[in-house]
């Protein structure tokens, strides 16, 4: 541990350079962070005492990276708030559900339509379904799109997904890990996760008065001290009941949004959110080995990216009409949530685990990698993306159907 701090001061330079580099050419930052730390980390090789595999500093950069999505989560909930998810409440089940049975379906028929046994097959429609909320969370915050209508449904279809994947590690992990799984505990789990969710959010509203009171803290130390062991708590609770951690995160932001002290804890929360959200892709980018990166997999991972964008934008499509949205809302909602990430290497891992065939690491690392590339610029030229697609395929506005009966009510 003796270069500890020597390391992670050399990680935070890659960044912040990786950083300059992206605002200098005016793209998402998000890929160079990822590709920075792609490109040191266990694999790379040492100047000196330029030590560039991070070998001591890692656990704890990785740790720092989680800290990463809590920030981020916790930011994105304060933007929205419970009473509105709990509005498009409705909405949200059937937009999630459309958008977890479309590409969990494609992601399964392309494994077993490339030659993989069963238990590989489902590994692949888990990388393939689940989108990256700590990636979907920067991207929305960065374009300032969290007040648009959309947001709501990819709010929903976040939280929506965490219950998809906590009934889902529960199965896959049964048949995987123990060639057995449990139809009572897996229907436990998900009532768990479900009902944990369920209940942050209605206590959290209902104890909005009382959380006004007990925030009424004039020390920004103390005020920072309750509001940071009240995030890190109730999402270190969540992990331990198999809700991911950034779920927690995220409810504890919807609860606090609608408080009196919101602005405030916005303000304090900025700089924390910037700087361990950018050691998150950093570090997600040093999980990567780039020599890794070839033969099949590039072939496999290019199919499976082109088959997401089509089942992305088509789901959105339909979880947008089914609210009502616009047409450029519902594209929106599928080229934002494109992006793949922390959940897709997850699973992977647990292929490992189980001792699956070794393809699936190196497919799911180049997946996810140009997922998390593309996801940002695609979602940043939405309005470019649409404008096009549109001209193909002549989108209808659902909403402009329900005015033509007045319209011809006048012309009478």
């Amino acid at each position: 541990m003796d270069h500890l701090i020597f390391e992670v001061g050399l990680a935070l330079v890659l960044i912040a350079a990786a950083g300059l580099l992206s605002a200098k050419l005016r793209f998402s930052v998000v890929p160079f962070y990822i590709l920075i730390g792609m490109a040191v980390g266990p694999h790379a090789m040492q100047i000196w005492h330029l030590d560039f595999r991070f070998i001591e500093s890692q656990p704890f950069i990785d740790f720092m990276g989680r800290i990463g999505i809590l920030f981020l989560l916790f930011y994105l909930g304060l933007e929205f708030s419970v009473g509105r998810l709990v509005k498009s409440g409705r909405s949200i089940v059937v937009g999630g559900s459309i958008y977890i049975g479309i590409n969990f379906t494609l992601g399964l028929v392309f494994g077993f339509a490339s030659g993989f046994p069963a238990a590989e097959a489902l590994i692949i429609a888990g990388i393939t379904t689940i989108s990256s909320s700590a990636i979907v969370a920067k991207v929305l915050v960065d374009l300032k799109r969290t007040a648009n209508p959309e947001t709501e449904m990819i709010l929903g279809i976040i939280m929506f997904e965490d219950v998809f994947l906590a009934v889902y590690i529960s199965i896959l992990s049964g048949l995987v890990l123990s060639d057995s799984s449990s139809i009572g505990g897996v229907i436990m789990s998900a009532l768990i996760a479900l009902g944990f969710m369920l209940i942050v959010i209605i206590l959290g509203r209902k104890a909005t008065p009382l959380l006004n009171k007990l925030l009424k803290i004039r020390s920004n130390e103390l005020f920072s001290l309750v509001v940071f062991g009240a995030l890190f708590l109730v999402a270190g609770f969540s992990e331990t009941i198999h809700v991911a951690e950034a779920i927690g995160a995220l409810l504890v932001g919807l609860v606090l949004a609608e408080t009196e002290h919101a602005k405030r804890i916005e303000h304090l929360i900025l700089p924390f959110r910037d700087f361990f959200g950018a050691i998150f892709f950093f570090s997600f980018g040093l999980s990567i080995d780039p020599l890794s990166l070839g033969g099949e997999a590039v072939w496999l991972a290019l199919i499976a990216v082109v088959i997401t964008l089509f089942g992305n934008f088509l789901a959105g499509m339909l979880a947008g009409r089914s609210a009502g949205l616009s047409p450029k809302a519902s594209a929106n909602i599928g080229l934002t949530i494109v992006s793949r990430g922390e959940f897709s290497i997850i699973m992977a891992n647990m292929g490992k685990a189980g001792g699956l065939l070794p393809l699936l690491q190196p497919f799911a690392a180049l997946y996810v990698l140009i997922l998390a590339i593309l996801g940002p610029l695609l979602t940043k030229e939405s309005k470019h993306v649409f404008r096009i697609l549109d001209k193909i395929f002549k989108f209808k506005d659902p909403r402009k159907k329900k005015e033509e009966p007045k319209v011809l009510q006048k012309e009478g």
